[in-house]
């Protein structure tokens, strides 16, 4: 028996992980995209309210379109997998910045929920700058 073979055998379930990596990588692509999706559709549904909230953090509200524009493509973006480690980047960044103006405030117990949210979204965001989108991305089409 040589060494793959072993190592299957050895270990389903990394093989099972292994044929299932494109969809898994798809299917994590979709989720971490999807908060910045409804985010920001809610902005649109929501301006005046959410231009309210971008200049309680010391931004002006003007900014808010940009924000909306940046959100909604960059959602896309990393669903279908184009330009995915430079756009994986930039959304690790600005949840932590996003972390740091709007949810700084850890004694309160819902913004050091929200606090760490967006850091555990930084996190799941580095790993997909670290290892790119995968098979299921226009980006491995491109290649």
């Amino acid at each position: 028996m040589n060494t793959t073979t072993a190592q299957a055998t050895a270990n389903p379930i990394e093989n099972i992980l292994d044929n299932l990596k494109p969809a898994i990588d798809l299917a994590g692509r979709v989720g971490l995209a999807a908060i910045f999706a409804l985010a920001g559709m809610n902005k649109i549904q929501h301006y005046d309210a959410n231009a309210q909230f971008l200049a309680s953090g010391g931004l002006p509200a003007e900014l808010l379109p940009l924000v909306i524009l940046f959100e909604l493509v960059a959602a896309a973006f990393v669903i279908v997998g184009f330009q995915t480690r430079i756009t994986a980047l930039a959304l690790a960044g600005f949840s932590v910045v996003t972390a740091l103006l709007y949810h700084s405030n850890l004694g309160d117990q819902m913004q050091f929920l929200f606090f760490f949210k967006n850091i555990a979204m930084a996190g799941g965001f580095l790993v997909l700058a670290a290892n790119g989108a995968g098979k299921l991305s226009i980006d491995a089409r491109r290649q």
